[in-house]
């Protein structure tokens, strides 16, 4: 724990506490598809809090506290679940991007909230209070946070030249590097002159505009060694609520019946229920009003949403489970994200396994891979699904049927 009082930190609190953050969150995420239709990538749950919930309290924790969020698609539910910041212990501004453009255009659009230099960040990336410590290592200069690896690069790679970045680039163009730009940034104000000018022209990529400014700021490279991950595909949020899972705090509350055993990092909600025989091997987190078993087990790294039921004998192993949803007895599900309020009867087997699996008539191979269930569907009982299928929001699948291609959204299958 840093000891901010130190005077070796003064000078730097008093650069940091007088920065302005900008949050990107105007975009759908229609690659994260079928979990985004009516929910915006940026407030998906991961461990039972969003994913920008861990943005905006990483910010915190390094007192910055004046944050601008960039809103768009159903903007409502992020004002509604951050407010004015208050209750994270910081103040939140909101400017609206009424067509998501792209990145470039949603900073463009916050510019009169901007008057010196400033963070912008994506608020669809998981991340700790140590990433953003990083990123203001740089401290009166100018950085971008930086991963190694070969994981999709959204925002492009950078090209290094005596400790600055010299160019970006696309992450499969000639030259490319393996340093993946995350997104997040330490600018000056006057790249924004250069942002509004690339808008102008139509182009609304943010990279770019800052790519075109680099021979006016030195750029410096900021090797991140906190947490950064971002779930591109759906199936990579599993990957993700693994990760918030293993920096998430542990939290018992609720009532825990005789005979429950408990093993490794187990959060429990208030007012739920661990009946006897479950198993609960963590890392796990159980949201509030929960009722679980009698001899349920759950494996890791699961999170379990507010207000879900578990009937007996139903084995869950490394999934992610929203709030709302009712898993009847007899159920084995693995590797599978079941979306907000999916009713479930009895035996439903979900199993997972290496798959390649068709989004937007587009084919990856994933590994051990489950179902991938959008919200407010019906399942009936003896129900299976082929590992890999995606289930769009409120189909309706009857008893006994076996699923082994994607159903759209509304479908009946039986």
């Amino acid at each position: 724990m840093r000891n901010y009082e130190d005077p070796k930190y003064r000078f730097k609190m008093e650069r940091v506490e007088n920065l302005k953050a900008v949050i990107l969150a105007a975009g759908e995420g229609k690659r994260l598809r079928p979990f985004t239709y009516s929910e915006p990538k940026v407030m998906i749950p991961v461990a039972n809090r969003s994913i920008m919930d861990y943005v905006v309290r990483a910010l915190v924790e390094n007192r910055i506290t004046d944050i601008v969020m960039v809103v768009g698609y159903r903007k409502e539910r992020i004002m509604s679940y951050f407010g004015d910041g208050s209750d994270f212990g910081a103040r939140i501004s909101y400017v609206h991007q009424e067509k998501q453009l792209g990145n470039g255009h949603a900073l463009y659009v916050a510019k009169e909230h901007i008057d010196g230099d400033f963070l912008v960040l994506p608020g669809d990336s998981l991340t700790d209070s140590r990433a953003i410590s990083d990123l203001l290592s740089v401290g009166a200069g100018h950085g971008a946070l930086v991963i190694e690896g070969t994981m999709p690069a959204k925002y492009g790679v950078a090209v290094l030249e005596r400790n600055r970045i010299s160019d970006i680039r696309d992450q499969h163009a000639e030259g490319a590097t393996n340093i993946i730009l995350t997104g997040a940034y330490k600018l000056p104000k006057s790249v924004m002159d250069t942002v509004e000018m690339f808008v102008d022209e139509g182009n609304h990529v943010l990279s770019q505009a800052i790519r075109a400014h680099l021979p006016k700021m030195q750029l410096q490279p900021v090797f991140c060694q906190g947490l950064w991950i971002d779930a591109v595909y759906p199936w990579d949020l599993l990957e993700v609520n693994h990760a918030a899972l293993s920096h998430a705090p542990v939290k018992t509350a609720g009532k825990i019946e005789e005979g429950v055993l408990i093993q490794g990092k187990v959060s429990i909600g208030e007012g739920s229920i661990i009946r006897s025989g479950t198993t609960l091997h963590g890392p796990i987190a159980i949201g509030s009003g929960c009722d679980i078993g009698p001899n349920v087990s759950i494996f890791p790294s699961s999170s379990i949403g507010d207000n879900v039921t578990i009937e007996p004998f139903t084995f869950i192993r490394n999934s992610l489970i929203m709030s709302d949803c009712s898993i009847g007895p007899h159920s084995f599900i693995s590797q599978s994200v079941l979306g907000y309020g999916v009713q479930i009867k009895s035996h439903l087997m979900a199993s997972s396994a290496d798959a390649y699996v068709n989004l937007e008539e587009e084919f990856f191979k994933v590994p051990n891979i489950g179902v991938l269930m959008g919200e407010d569907c019906t399942v009936g009982s003896g129900v299976t699904i082929e590992p890999g299928t995606i289930i769009g929001p409120r189909c309706r699948i009857a008893s006994g049927a076996r699923v082994s291609r994607n159903l759209p959204t509304g479908a009946i299958h039986s």
